[in-house]
């Protein structure tokens, strides 16, 4: 006989990040519908999907959305059936160590027993049971200790822009515990986005993964860390706590406090230097779609290598392209002659063709937009 869950399914929070800007995605994306907002690929955006994949095993009550006061009103749009007081929105963007020390305050204000995973409203994870499994032996391991569980995932290519984790030998389950169906490990070292060589021996060496972002704990494990190794942070969250329960009071403690907390990601503030870090073994397919190189993967192809997202294209000597018409009226031909690696977005007001080894610039051309007085609504 197998041995239940040390947390039930209503003791079990998730908190969906959903606040970034997606600006490598411009011109589709824009401030106030963001990568996570859109919908560019399936009928469904990516926080609703996001939302969709862990419904099977946290009640919807328990799912809270950290965004923006931008986007908020489309985050509530776009989950009608979420509770509205489940929408959390940042006074100002203080990175995910302020955005997880705040859904630790939610999660605690509602279970001090709760387990919650913090995870991103923006990957694309095809194979959804594969994933549900991971998680629920994620929360099942987090509920049972001082474990900080992260989301490792194989990686199938030397990928320099990801983090990478060095990972232990395996782990037994704890006692009395019937064997994961999950392989847990222990978390030996964080490291940042390596060059291609380097990232070559980690895929070769099968002894790393890449760091998706991804988190399971328990509220009591959380607190602790931040009081260890965060104590301003800890000290926020405590605040927090004791006004989690009433928004009104929320937002406005969070105005106050919010622009003054330290600006660092969770991975800096407590990943690196807790000992208590395990690895789950994320043995599905996963992308963080971070460019429009990355989208690319997951388009149709014409025999060229086309990825197309158009009524009508037309080439010549086009090859290896990208190219996505996100025009929701006179929709025209797209036609183009010897272009090859390269990306062509063309949306209602604006049109952006890159080459695709220049894809992360984006970013950079969102940035000059926005000092133009005349192009800046256009970001």
């Amino acid at each position: 006989m197998s041995v239940k869950s040390k947390s039930s399914n209503a003791d079990r929070f998730v908190i969906i990040m959903a606040g970034g800007k997606g600006e490598r995605f411009w011109p589709v994306s824009r401030e106030k519908t963001p990568k996570q907002l859109l919908t560019l690929l399936g009928k469904r955006s990516f926080l609703q999907e996001a939302v969709d994949r862990v419904l099977p095993l946290v009640p919807l009550k328990n799912i809270f959305v950290i965004t923006n006061e931008v986007q908020a009103p489309e985050v509530q749009k776009q989950l009608p059936k979420l509770p509205k007081a489940n929408i959390i929105a940042e006074p100002c963007g203080r990175d995910t160590c302020a955005a997880v020390t705040l859904g630790a305050a939610i999660v605690g204000a509602r279970s001090t027993t709760g387990v919650m995973a913090v995870l991103p409203a923006d990957h694309v994870i095809p194979e959804e049971k594969k994933f549900q499994q991971v998680l629920s032996d994620a929360f099942d391991l987090a509920s049972r200790g001082r474990a900080i569980v992260t989301i490792g995932i194989k990686p199938t290519e030397p990928a320099t822009g990801y983090g990478y984790i060095h990972v232990g030998e395996p782990l037994p389950p704890p006692e009395g515990v019937k064997a994961y169906k999950t392989t847990f490990f222990r978390a030996e070292q964080f490291v940042e986005k390596p060059h291609f060589d380097r990232a070559l021996e980690y895929v070769n060496s099968g002894r790393y993964r890449w760091n998706a972002g991804m988190f399971v704990w328990s509220f009591v494990t959380i607190t602790e860390g931040l009081q260890k190794h965060q104590p301003e942070m800890f000290e926020a969250c405590q605040r927090w706590f004791k006004v989690a329960n009433t928004p009104a009071k929320l937002d406005k403690v969070l105005a106050k406090e919010y622009p003054a907390l330290k600006k660092i990601s969770i991975d800096f503030a407590l990943m690196e230097h807790a000992q208590n870090v395990v690895v789950a073994d994320g043995s599905f397919e996963w992308d963080d779609l971070g460019s429009w190189t990355a989208l690319g993967r997951h388009l149709k192809r014409d025999p060229e290598g086309n990825g197309v997202v158009a009524d009508h294209f037309v080439h010549v000597d086009g090859a290896r392209n990208i190219i996505f018409d996100a025009r929701t009226k006179n929709r025209t031909p797209i036609a183009v002659v010897g272009l090859r690696d390269s990306i062509l977005v063309q949306t209602d007001d604006a049109t952006l063709l890159a080459h695709k080894s220049q894809a992360q610039k984006v970013k950079e051309l969102v940035k000059k937009l926005a000092e133009d007085p005349k192009l800046k609504k256009l970001t």
